[in-house]
């Protein structure tokens, strides 16, 4: 069983121009329905076209990076905005960033489309 990652897209040029530009990603295919694949470490990631793109509230899809931190500042540097939450003492970001109680560290941020997608330790 493998699973892909479905993520809706308002303007799927724009979204397409956002992952190149923000996450260096570029299709692998495009549909002649429009959707945009794209195989990341052998996971499949669909764009699809969507009114209701960036309506989930929760995390949408998670990227696992052996450094959060390095990859936060990497995004960073390619315009990329994080969030930052405040839910107490043990579930608030700094500068983007949640520093876990074990020590793991998270960060979220938002496409191009509202959707919102996690960094988190592989």
């Amino acid at each position: 069983m493998k699973f892909a990652v479905s993520l809706p897209a308002a303007d799927m040029e724009r979204a397409k121009a956002w992952y190149a530009s923000a996450l260096g990603l570029v299709p692998d295919e495009v549909t002649d329905f429009g959707d945009a694949w794209y195989v990341i470490d052998g996971t499949r990631m669909q764009l699809y076209a969507s009114q209701f793109a960036g309506t989930n509230k929760a995390t949408a899809a998670t990227i696992e990076v052996d450094d959060v931190q390095a990859t936060v500042d990497g995004f960073k540097a390619r315009g990329v905005v994080f969030e930052d939450y405040d839910y107490g003492e043990d579930f608030r970001t700094v500068d983007g960033v949640l520093t876990a109680p074990d020590g793991h560290k998270l960060a979220w941020f938002k496409d191009s489309e509202g959707n919102i997608l996690a960094i988190a330790p592989a």
